[in-house]
């Protein structure tokens, strides 16, 4: 049975903790404009507590996400660090090159391959598929690579997916992400290899900052972790033991009784919920 309680803010835990380790598209923004006060309740517990570490499935390398808030307008100094999905997929890319890979995704992901040399070909050439998402999630679902994808399938390619986030919100509106077109992959007979939520690789990157930049060995009891994916955040936080808050209005709008019966269909827990990120 799955038992959380329900917060109205992260003020009323704070204290029982040294660290976070955050979302952040679902919380912080929808794709378009910040939320203000999730910013700000991040920024609060920098100051009063400890680290708060950036924890993302974007396919692109932590490097360039400085540069994406600006354009959204994230205020104030809400982060320590970042980790993304792209950081822990760079690893995975790098013992594979120079490939040849066939390319999978959108030109504004490009930035995940820069200094790796990778050589990129068409399908029927490649030695494996690195995939960073659709080529045009505003118009694309993942029906329309089926086709594709079973003829990679066929060949024997694996799938590096860069991010497993299989949908997400962009100013309201649903759209699917690398992990739709992994999850595709995977029930097509495809074998798909994993760097971000909810795998190993990102939260050994994500440990790695909270020590360093905390100076000294923070118990996992004593980091929490903030979410709105039930199968990446809540998931990974389960299975890397740390406690999580449920940001229930990001990505899986519904109410409560819903969501609870959503988490225990699946097995899945949350020690609290919160209908959004506020202090």
């Amino acid at each position: 049975m799955t038992d959380f309680h329900e917060i109205t803010g992260l003020g009323e835990i704070a204290e029982n903790y040294d660290a976070l380790l955050c979302d952040i598209w679902g919380v912080m923004h929808n794709g378009r404009e910040p939320f203000r006060q999730a910013c700000a309740a991040l920024e609060r517990f920098r100051a009063e507590r400890g680290p708060v570490i950036l924890i993302s499935n974007s396919p692109r390398p932590s490097a360039a996400i400085p540069a994406q808030f600006a354009e959204i307008g994230i205020p104030g100094e809400p982060f320590d660090a970042i980790v993304t999905s792209g950081d822990a997929t760079i690893n995975e890319l790098a013992r594979r090159a120079p490939g040849p890979a066939f390319k999978l995704g959108p030109d504004r992901d490009d930035v995940i391959y820069a200094g790796l040399e990778m050589n990129f070909c068409e399908l029927k050439d490649a030695e494996f598929i690195s995939c960073t998402g659709l080529f045009n999630d505003d118009e694309e679902t993942p029906d329309d690579y089926k086709r594709m994808l079973s003829e990679a399938a066929d060949m024997g390619l694996s799938m590096v997916c860069a991010n497993p986030d299989v949908r997400v919100k962009r100013d309201g509106k649903l759209i699917y992400c690398g992990g739709a077109l992994a999850q595709l992959y995977d029930q097509l007979g495809g074998k798909v290899i994993y760097a971000g939520k909810p795998h190993s690789p990102i939260y050994e990157l994500s440990r790695a900052w909270v020590e360093e930049i905390a100076g000294y060995d923070i118990p996992k009891d004593r980091i929490l972790t903030i979410g709105d994916n039930i199968f990446t955040d809540l998931l990974g936080a389960q299975q890397e033991d740390y406690d999580c808050l449920f940001i229930q209005d990001g990505l899986h709008e519904s109410n409560a009784d819903k969501l609870k019966a959503l988490l225990t269909e699946h097995g899945i827990t949350a020690r609290y919920m919160a209908s959004e990120l506020e202090w």
